[in-house]
């Protein structure tokens, strides 16, 4: 019974783009059903009918007055507003009531880093490491150049996709001897079939991929959790298609509690990616063979997302390149926060900052956003807003070739077209 409702969940998966454990919609949206189950997520695609986004919204007639909180009036930080003409003024208010807004935690200075091994493959000389943070099991990730590379490079802090998928983190975007053969599935679906850090790293950069919290190496086991909310798992199954999925599974149901948590701790989940991608920046950054007049991030779906935090709130991030992760937060008030996890709010931000304005933060260094047409993670329209509203940010500090937006055919993905262009952009902007 486990195989097939993974099976199906894993299909929907595919099918819907999306990439992010959510609740789904089952013919209307009704509210009751709307708990932290595992079990919705098992439902046949078939079974999904979504009623047409003008009839209709997540949360029935309170939608319209939700909206209106925030709906017709630029948010009060906005550099769209008349009162900010200077860019840099404008960045330095804007960013500190971001920072409070995200409760960022102090996680201590730059973390001791351990080299575990060193291998060849592919042209490339890979390093696998670990640090370990104040708080979890150590931090795994992975950096790759390309074999025999002297001097300083440009460097990529690449970030993994959240895909419904804990079990994995920095594997899901790289390739080495030992590839899980699910990696190769993931790849397939997601990437045309390449690992794109290791695509990128080939065209001459140093790449850092680093498991986000908590996925892989970060991620929450089931014995550190009480036995009631473990839904009858163990971490003693062994590595198959069925524990992982269930895992997974299970993982999902968690992301209600981890995010109640983090905020009762005065804290929010894209807080605590922040800092912890930027101690991964700062290890990148330390290295005798990385440039650091020339970084860039980038990456897919919960890698956009992270990469609009950082660079919105990071400056070393001289480009940026934000993939399948971009719209408005009218968009999540009504039609897809079903589509997304608790890893992307942040409560009181959208009354000063429109959700595209975190990541024009950065104005006037380089700024790529790729977005998917039948993406069903987001709605064409509030993407298309999104885009206006970098595009007028862009054009008011006099920036607007730094800006680029582009559409791609097909659903959720970071495929090889789409990883041509982004690479273009990086050689364009870091060399």
């Amino acid at each position: 019974m486990k195989k097939k409702k993974s099976n199906n969940r894993r299909e929907f998966l595919k099918l819907s783009g999306m990439t992010a454990l959510g609740l789904v919609a089952t013919g209307s949206i009704d509210a009751s059903t709307m708990a932290w189950n595992p079990d919705l997520l098992t439902l046949n695609p078939s079974h999904l009918k979504m009623t047409p986004l003008q009839d209709v919204n997540l949360i029935g007639p309170y939608g319209p007055w939700a909206v209106s909180l925030t709906e017709g009036k630029l948010p009060s930080l906005s550099f769209r507003r008349k009162e900010f003409n200077n860019v840099d003024s404008w960045r330095k208010t804007a960013r500190g009531r971001l920072i409070e807004r995200l409760g960022i935690p102090d996680i201590g200075g730059i973390p001791k880093v351990t080299l575990k091994n060193k291998s060849s493959f592919d042209g490339l000389s890979i390093e696998e490491m670990t640090w370990q943070l104040p708080y979890g099991r150590p931090t795994g990730a992975i950096v790759l150049k390309p074999e025999n590379a002297k001097g300083k490079l440009p460097a990529i802090l690449a970030f993994h996709d959240h895909g419904g998928n804990k079990y994995f983190g920095k594997q899901k975007i790289t390739r080495t001897a030992n590839q899980h053969p699910l990696m190769f599935e993931h790849q397939r679906d997601y990437y045309s079939g390449f690992a794109w850090a290791n695509e990128i790293a080939k065209r001459g950069y140093v790449v850092m991929v680093s498991d986000a919290f908590p996925f892989e190496s970060r991620r929450v086991l089931l014995g550190d959790v009480p036995e009631n909310i473990r839904g009858g798992l163990t971490d003693s199954n062994p590595d198959t298609r069925e524990s992982i999925e269930a895992y997974n599974d299970w993982a999902g149901g968690h992301e209600h509690i981890m995010a109640k948590s983090l905020f009762s701790a005065g804290t929010t989940w894209p807080g605590v990616f922040f800092a912890e991608d930027q101690k991964a920046l700062d290890i990148l950054c330390a290295r005798e063979d990385v440039d650091t007049s020339r970084v860039g991030c980038g990456g897919l779906s919960g890698g956009g997302m992270r990469t609009v935090f950082m660079g919105g709130l990071d400056e070393r991030i001289k480009c940026a390149v934000c993939v399948g992760f971009m719209t408005t937060w009218k968009d999540f008030i009504l039609n897809k926060s079903f589509t997304h996890t608790w890893m992307t709010y942040v409560p009181i931000l959208p009354n000063e900052l429109d959700f595209p304005e975190i990541l024009a933060l950065r104005v006037p260094l380089a700024t790529l956003v790729l977005n998917d047409i039948d993406d069903d993670l987001y709605t064409m329209p509030e993407m298309q807003r999104a885009e206006s509203i970098m595009k007028e940010v862009f054009t008011k500090a006099s920036a607007q070739d730094r800006y680029k937006c582009s559409y791609h055919p097909g659903p959720h993905k970071f495929d090889a077209t789409m990883q041509a262009e982004a690479f273009d952009w990086f050689d364009k902007w870091l060399k």
